[in-house]
This record gives structure tokens, sequence and C-alpha cells, in this order.
């Protein structure tokens, strides 16, 4: 053991160490180093995590929308949306054969592309000939024979028959129809991707929004009631009898929460008890289930019917599906609760028409 005048002379040594700048300096320069690898692993980490959503969306925005392509780009991503807009420009070349056999109606592109999409952005050597595209554009149509009268050049009438081509705006069977042609599984994963895809490039935004609109917003034609003509192409999400369970319309109202002022209403409340059973209005994919306590909805979920159609169903106490499930309409895919802004039990119904809110009361049954 050392004695104690040797002690002694080690604790001035340390006191006067530290009590010196420069030791201070060294120390602080040591530990820099030490630990500098591991803060920038962790600030590479949370710079990853917080831009991944804006760089998809920004390579959302120029593979459809086009534009220059930063210099500041890797070039590896660089090469996935130039190799994505190449596969656009044969989608559009694919669908533009197929036109010509359709008498009524359209592909809807942007949804054969948001699709494409979500299944090959990013893939390595994304090679695929012109037969390849036909096949996936294919997926999208039904051909039928159907048979016409037509006369020949002496006149003489007589029966052709003809091939027509018949879009699909089912995604249950789009999707059915891909995993065939593609002889691969079509994910959730994919399916979610794609419905935000198709939201980012039809509506400028995905659907997770306030259900409030403000008044002048409403009065520019937000809220416009378009007739629906389709028949009983929808269900109601809580039973038959769903007329008398509305506790506040499609439109302006007033605060259900007091004050001075109104708030735009984008969707139909229909009070019921907490637990009781939501349904799903028509077939479709589950394209989002958010259990969120900042959002207006609370938890809630959205499905996507294909056709420029989705419904919302808000304030649920429990949600039964998942993100890119694909459900039929009937299921029962939620309960109802008083989640997010809420006063009370009740299902908040929305159906959206390529974005727009319309009063669902005209459309359905």
């Amino acid at each position: 053991m050392a004695d104690p005048a040797t002690i002694a002379l080690a604790v001035k040594a340390a006191i006067a160490a530290a009590s010196d700048k420069r030791t201070w300096k060294a120390a602080g320069v040591l530990i820099a180093v030490v630990l500098t690898p591991f803060i920038l692993i962790i600030v590479m980490i949370m710079s990853l995590l917080s831009g991944t959503a804006q760089h998809n969306d920004s390579a959302v925005d120029l593979v459809f929308n086009g534009g220059s392509i930063s210099a500041q780009v890797p070039a590896e991503y660089r090469q996935y949306i130039e190799d994505m807009r190449d596969s656009f420009s044969a989608l559009d070349g694919a669908v533009s054969e197929i036109t010509p056999q359709i008498e009524s109606g359209s592909i809807d592109t942007t949804r054969v592309k948001s699709i494409f999409y979500s299944l090959y952005f990013g893939a390595e050597n994304l090679r695929m000939d012109k037969n390849g595209y036909r096949k996936f554009a294919d997926t999208f149509i039904r051909y039928k024979k159907r048979t016409r009268t037509v006369t020949d050049k002496d006149g003489k009438q007589m029966e052709e028959t003809y091939t027509v081509a018949v879009p699909i705006s089912d995604l249950n069977e789009i999707y059915a129809n891909l995993e065939s042609a593609l002889g691969r599984t079509i994910t959730n994963e994919n399916k979610v991707n794609a419905a935000q895809i198709y939201s980012r490039v039809i509506y400028g935004h995905s659907l997770q929004e306030n259900e409030n609109f403000g008044e002048d917003e409403w009065k520019k034609g937000v809220g416009t009631d378009d007739v629906y003509t389709g028949g009983g192409y929808f269900a109601s999400p809580i039973g038959a009898n769903w007329r008398s369970l509305v506790t506040s319309e499609f439109g302006w109202r007033p605060n259900p929460f007091g004050g001075n002022g109104g708030e735009g209403h984008s969707g139909l409340d229909l009070g019921a008890p907490k637990g009781t059973p939501i349904h799903a209005a028509r077939d479709g994919v589950v394209s989002s289930v958010v259990d969120s306590g900042s959002s207006g909805y609370g938890y809630h979920l959205v499905i996507d019917h294909g056709d420029g159609m989705v419904t919302l169903y808000g304030h649920c106490s429990k949600v039964y599906v998942r993100s890119g499930q694909t459900v039929k309409q009937g299921d029962v895919i939620a309960a109802v609760g008083s989640t997010g802004r809420s006063t009370g039990n009740h299902l908040h119904f929305e159906i959206r028409v390529n974005g727009k809110a319309v009063n669902p009361r005209n459309y359905l049954p």
C-alpha cells in the first residue's frame, strides 16, 4: 500500500490536472473521438426515419408528374426513378393498345401505375418486355365476346362476333388477376402502399385529415351534394334503420362543442351504443387503420373501393381489420365508439369521390 506522502502528492497532482483547462480540453477531445462514431450513427438513423416519407413523396411526385431530378439524389435512387418513368411510358403504350376495344368506361391508368410502383419501385434491373407490360395492363380488364350485325360489301347483313375489353373497378378482382398473372403474392403492404400512392397522386394528400372544413371551403364546393345513380351499390354500415340513427347531418352545422360559429361536417353521424357492429358499405381493400388520438376521427379506418370512391369509418372503439385486407360488403369491420373529437358514441361515416366529400344520404339505400 502507498505511503501517506505518496497519496498526498497524487491527490495534489489530480487536483492540479482537474483545474488545468488544457487537461479538460484534452479530455473533451478524447471523449469526442470515442463518442463521435456513435453520435453520427444515431443522427443518421434519425435522419433516415424523419426523411423517409419526404423522400418517398418526392419520388412519387417525380415519377408521376415529371420534373428534373436533383443532382443531390444518389445515383442508385435516380436510376430507380428513371426506370419507373420508362415503365410508365410502356404501361401507357399497353393501355393505348387496349383502349380501342373498350366500349364503355376507361382504364384507371393512375391506379395501374400506383400498383405497379408499389410492386416494383427499387427493384434491381427492372426490365420487362412489351408483352410483360401488356400482361400487367390486361389484369385491369375483362375480355368478353359479343355479337353485332354488320353489312358486307354486297349489302348482305350478317352476325359478327367480336371481343370487347371491360375495365375492372373491383380491387379484389384486380389483385387476384395480378397474383395469377405475375405468379406472386400481393402483400398487404403492397396494397397499402398502392392505396397511399394513388391517394397522393389523385388527391394531393392522404385521407387522414380533419373532418371539419372552413365555411369558405364549403362554399367553394367541398360539400357539394352529388346525386348517386348507382342503385343499391352501397349498404348501410350500421343497419337498415340508419335514417333513424342520424344525429348530425352532412354539411355546415353549429359547433357541436358549443361556442360561436359553425363548422363543415364531411359525413353523417349515426348514433349507436358502444360496441355496435360496423359493416363495410361496399367491397374493397382497407387502405389504412389509424389509432391516433391526434386525429379528429379517433380510431378509424378507410376502405378503398377501386373506382375513385373511398369510405371512412370514424370514432371506433375497436377495429377488426388490418391495412391491406380485402373486405366484402356487409363484413363486420369495427365497433362503434367515441374516440377522437367526439361528444358521444356514434359512427362518423364518410364517402369521398375522387377526394371530395359527398353526402352519404345520396349513396345509401
